[in-house]
């Protein structure tokens, strides 16, 4: 039974179970419950993870601002050319720290992904973040990232407006912020358009969460020009949270409960909140070289495999 499959039985028995008057029948309903999310989520595979990190009903986000971060104030526009709703950024407090927090953003909906192009930002979105990054290192704000984009939008007029030069020159001014930066993977984290937002001191993932060069869809159409070989590609490419701390691509995963986020998301959200103050306090002690040089390290380590 695939794991689409199995959640669709919980979903009906979650049905059942709001109808269920008798309490033996309840009983027998959440034995069977478990049963099943023991089942499904006992061992999931990779693909599983990346249908579990696309699900329209995991919290995207907005949904990690509103419950980390207080008087979050939103900021639009690249000062170029127009604001990107794939984006969203701006200025919060995190228990009293002021921080900047930018992020991909997805809907819920078909018209609300209609409206922030399915995650998938532009030049423009690019160049927002960068803006409010710039503005948060002027006033020594702390950056969060979340990410979570299938990649940069790659149509003929994000060409002709500079996609690839926004890309690259975010990952360039980021490798240099004087300010403690933190990027978390909350959904999918897909190629340049993941990559541009996070050049960070910390990167963290959600257990269910993928990171990856491209999606499995077009590594098994470019390697063996055949995309139903999906799931064997998403295994080869090493995109999970577990496979990437392993690597030492990522700093740290947090779990999620058994079932997913969609109901179950409160806990998560304390978490991060704390792990942040945890994490900006060490940060915000190293001065502006140790800083810049830590991360500079951080980056060079990566597929180094010669012995320490």
């Amino acid at each position: 039974m695939s794991l689409k499959e199995a959640e669709e039985q919980i979903r009906r028995l979650d049905e059942q179970l709001k109808n269920a008057g008798d309490e033996g029948v309840r009983k027998a309903l959440l034995k069977e419950k478990n049963r099943l999310l023991k089942e499904a989520y006992g061992s999931l595979s990779s693909y599983d993870r990346v249908y579990l990190a696309r699900k329209p009903t995991r919290p995207n986000v907005r949904n990690y601002i509103k419950n980390i971060f207080a008087e979050f104030y939103e900021l639009h526009g690249d000062r170029l050319m127009r604001d990107d709703p794939a984006v969203i950024g701006g200025i919060a407090s995190l228990d009293g720290i002021a921080v900047t927090v930018i992020g991909h953003c997805k809907g819920k909906t078909l018209d609300e992904n209609v409206k922030c192009n399915f995650g998938m930002p532009n030049p423009e979105g690019y160049r927002k973040a960068l803006r409010l990054m710039r503005q948060a290192e002027k006033f020594k704000r702390p950056i969060i990232t979340f990410i979570d984009t299938p990649g940069a939008h790659p149509g003929i007029e994000s060409e002709k407006h500079g996609q690839g030069e926004a890309i690259a020159r975010n990952l360039m001014e980021m490798g240099s912020l004087a300010v403690p930066i933190i990027a978390i993977v909350i959904g999918e984290g897909g190629s340049g358009g993941a990559l541009a937002l996070s050049v960070a001191d910390r990167i963290w993932m959600l257990e269910n969460a993928v990171y990856s060069i491209l999606s499995p869809e077009g590594f098994a159409s470019i390697l063996w020009k055949d995309a139903s070989r999906t799931r064997e590609a998403a295994e080869l490419m090493k995109l999970t949270s577990y496979d990437l701390l392993e690597m030492g691509i990522i700093d740290k995963l947090f779990g999620e409960p058994k079932g997913g986020l969609d109901m179950n998301s409160r806990s998560i959200y304390q978490r991060i909140k704390n792990t942040l103050k945890i994490e900006l306090e060490l940060l915000s002690k190293l001065n502006r070289r140790a800083l810049i040089e830590q991360r500079y390290k951080k980056y060079r380590r990566i597929g180094d495999c010669s012995p320490r």
